[in-house]
């Protein structure tokens, strides 16, 4: 059965960490949410989750590395929803902590790249016809990185952290190309936060790192866009 009416959202890497907490917040708020995630077990699992405490939640298999992949689930969302109103590119991968970039891995830095670059452009592209159907108009919202801050950026995570620059100049392009279309496309800086990436010792629990992008998704205004947001407020490129 579609979902017609109701508010729909698609989370990718939603599975756990800061994606599975937008997706709990989302639902929360009566969206039918779509669990993106490559892992079919986990992303079961967390979808069913939300069914069981009374939402409604679907699980999409959706590896953003791959093309077809991206290409599948699209068409998987199509048999279940006639409109897609928040796509929340959220996937990421961070390999190289203790990297620099004087010896920084080639075939790393790819990996890293089609990951967190590639792959928000491609499934953005690909979920497009379903975002322009929103009622009230599309939002995407791009999970980013303080480590993607010109401004603040020296050695940290190279790879991850010229991905995230990257990530932030494809929110800009998105949100020229979509002003007229009545998509807001915006990045996000979560903040430090406790998941699998950021590990135990980070300073925030996951329901602040996914707040300021449930604010995007539901009550910003919709003529915000292509901007990059820190707690709910602009932060430096």
């Amino acid at each position: 059965m579609k979902t017609e009416h109701k508010r729909t959202a698609l989370i990718t890497g939603a599975n756990k960490g800061i994606g599975k907490e937008i997706a709990r917040q989302l639902a929360q708020q009566g969206f039918a949410v779509f669990i993106g995630a490559r892992d079919m077990t986990k992303g079961r699992e967390a979808a069913e989750e939300l069914c069981q405490a009374g939402y409604e939640a679907t699980f999409i298999q959706l590896d953003v590395t791959n093309p077809v992949s991206i290409k599948n689930a699209s068409g998987t969302f199509s048999q279940k929803a006639d409109h897609l109103d928040v796509l929340i590119n959220n996937a990421a991968v961070l390999e190289d902590h203790g990297e620099d970039i004087i010896k920084l891995n080639a075939e790393m830095l790819d990996r890293t790249l089609k990951s967190n670059v590639n792959g928000p452009v491609l499934v953005t592209q690909d979920f497009l016809p379903y975002l322009l159907k929103a009622p009230n108009g599309g939002r995407v919202i791009n999970v980013s990185s303080g480590a993607g801050s010109l401004s603040r950026m020296s050695t940290y995570a190279p790879a991850y952290s010229i991905s995230k620059t990257a990530l932030n100049a494809v929110t800009r392009q998105f949100a020229g190309a979509l002003q007229s279309k009545n998509i807001a496309v915006n990045c996000v800086d979560p903040g430090w936060v406790r998941t699998d990436m950021g590990g135990s010792s980070a300073s925030r629990p996951v329901e602040k790192g996914a707040e300021t992008i449930v604010w995007l998704a539901t009550d910003a205004p919709q003529s915000e866009t292509g901007k990059f947001w820190h707690d709910k407020q602009e932060a430096e490129w």
